[in-house]
């Protein structure tokens, strides 16, 4: 099974060192120490504890029902639109999302840096990488 030290779990959280820190000394995240004595958490702890904590985060407040399950609520940081199209970067937690839609509705969302809105994802296929010589 894989661990990970405080600064990758920091990393995979999107949150400081210190945080993960705080949750480890809380208890609230459960670890060990490796054989060379660091402080490590066990990936299936983290990747538990990652869904226990997502529910807590920012939501989206409208009361609409839909299918998608992959949604995002955000900042928005960026709006670049031409004559006819818009590239709008939201940041989502440590989540960056790119989206590109015609200018008339980004300009019918209101969307503007600093404006707060939900980034739904719905696809067929996703595709999963992981880092070469990491078990």
């Amino acid at each position: 099974m894989p661990t990970y030290r405080v600064r990758e779990v920091a990393d995979l959280l999107g949150v400081s060192d210190d945080t993960a820190r705080r949750w480890i000394d809380s208890g609230a995240l459960p670890s060990g120490k490796d054989l060379a004595g660091r402080t490590v958490v066990e990936g299936e702890a983290l990747a538990a504890f990652a869904v226990r904590t997502a529910a807590t985060a920012a939501t989206d407040t409208t009361s609409v029902a839909r299918s998608a399950r992959n949604r995002f609520a955000g900042l928005v940081t960026r709006v670049v639109a031409d004559g006819v199209m818009a590239q709008v970067e939201m940041q989502c937690g440590p989540h960056r999302v790119v989206s590109l839609m015609s200018a008339e509705a980004a300009a019918e969302l209101g969307l503007e840096p600093g404006s707060r809105a939900t980034a739904v994802v719905k696809a067929t296929t996703v595709i999963v990488e992981t880092p070469r010589g990491r078990s």
